[in-house]
């Protein structure tokens, strides 16, 4: 039964009210956390009035409690949904009880703690990621609503892990959409400049406040464990836009016997040397353009056995799919023009809005321009720690597809 707003406690009836229009509310009741502009009854309810990061009552059209949500008048998704028990709207306390669920999902999965702790709406606080790194927690907020609440997240994080230190890096490009600018901070504690992280019994280590995203890519451990049964004595190993070698160095000390990284980053390319020599192994490093690097390697006649390709989004929103699928085939195409025989080629996607059939649509593609046959091994997707809300498919973004190659 979905309550009435005359069940909200007196101290919440405060909180100003956000009304949907007639039969916007079917998506939200069905357990959708985003609410578009265009759905807002505006007449009644005027969204331009609110104050950008509000906490605000959601309602139908019928004046029915849908939940608790936090405003941004100025934005496409203006509200987002953070809780839908009529007695608790966010505050602290919520978030600390969030944060309790999410490392119990955490410490199932792991006995080390190192993992994505919350993946956003999957785990009840859109626009929230942190990640942690043993006794370090890196966080990036991505809405207003959620920067409202940024000294109410340190102050659950303090509780509920009680870290040695908070780091903010919200330097994402998503705040740009919310009008927020992109900065980086010390919450609180001493943060180093650079996070290690273990991984599948290997040590890494990565820049933090100059390195990607958080630091690290941990929505790919699963997939790099997937890596492992396909290593066999003598094989070469090419990872393409590596960063700071994961993939290279869990293949070398799988079985592999040679790995060369590929990035455009020297700062990436100097932490995979680091990491290399920190497993015993060693991994050769180009520093160039992923397109540029792979036709040169190509023009030498080099090699190999296997080939990852796991670039940045090349889709980020839906106007750039055309050239985003042109962008995946291509570097597909040049991987497989490096292999010969009986090869193994992991295809990887960040990109929301590039489907997986799309993927494999451009795999195959590839495969014919380059007149290799390809079968599908075996399709990953974001790691566990990323948990995909039912509700929300934006949530389950991360394709990898592990495709043997042969010749036709």
């Amino acid at each position: 039964m979905i309550p009435s707003s005359a069940q909200i406690l007196p101290e919440h009836r405060a909180l100003p009210v956000l009304r949907l229009k007639r039969g916007e509310d079917r998506r939200i009741a069905a357990g959708h956390m985003w609410v578009f502009s265009n759905e807002v009854d505006t007449a009644s309810t005027p969204l331009t009035a609110l104050p950008t990061g509000a906490l605000v009552q959601m309602q139908s059209h019928r004046g029915q409690f849908l939940g608790y949500a936090y405003v941004n008048p100025h934005a496409l998704i203006c509200a987002r949904i953070v809780g839908r028990d009529i007695a608790h709207p966010l505050d602290r306390a919520l978030i600390a009880q969030r944060l309790e669920v999410a490392v119990g999902l955490r410490q199932r999965l792991t006995r080390e703690p190192y993992y994505r702790l919350v993946f956003g709406e999957s785990d009840g606080l859109p626009g929230l990621v942190l990640d942690r790194y043993g006794d370090i927690i890196v966080g990036q907020i991505a809405t207003a609503g959620m920067e409202a609440f940024k000294a109410e997240i340190e102050a659950a994080v303090r509780e509920v892990l009680n870290p040695a230190a908070l780091f903010w890096k919200n330097d994402s490009g998503a705040r740009d959409l919310e009008h927020l600018p992109q900065t980086t901070e010390v919450a609180f504690g001493n943060v180093p400049e650079e996070i290690e992280v273990f991984e599948s019994g290997l040590r890494f280590t990565a820049p933090l406040a100059a390195g990607q995203k958080t630091g690290w890519f941990y929505d790919q451990t699963a997939n790099r464990q997937r890596l492992v049964r396909y290593m066999w004595p003598g094989t070469r190993v090419l990872d393409v836009c590596s960063y700071v070698g994961a993939w290279a160095i869990t293949a070398l000390k799988n079985g592999a016997a040679s790995a060369r990284c590929i990035d455009s980053s020297a700062a990436a390319l100097q932490a995979v040397s680091r990491n290399a020599e920190a497993n015993g192994v060693t991994v050769e490093t180009t520093r160039d353009d992923a397109f540029d690097a792979l036709k040169a390697l190509q023009e030498r006649g080099e090699r190999f056995d296997v080939v990852v390709v796991d670039p940045p989004a090349f889709i980020k929103r839906k106007k750039d799919v055309p050239q985003g699928q042109a962008a995946y085939r291509k570097l597909n195409q040049l991987a497989l023009g490096l292999m010969e025989g009986d090869g193994l080629l992991v295809s990887c996607s960040c990109s929301y809005h590039l489907a997986a059939d799309d993927l494999v649509a451009a795999i195959q593609s590839a495969a014919r321009h380059t007149g290799r046959f390809v079968q599908i091994l075996e399709a990953g997707g974001q790691s566990p720690d990323h948990p995909v809300h039912p509700a929300i498919p934006e949530t389950r973004y991360l394709k990898a597809f592990f495709c043997r190659v042969t010749r036709e």
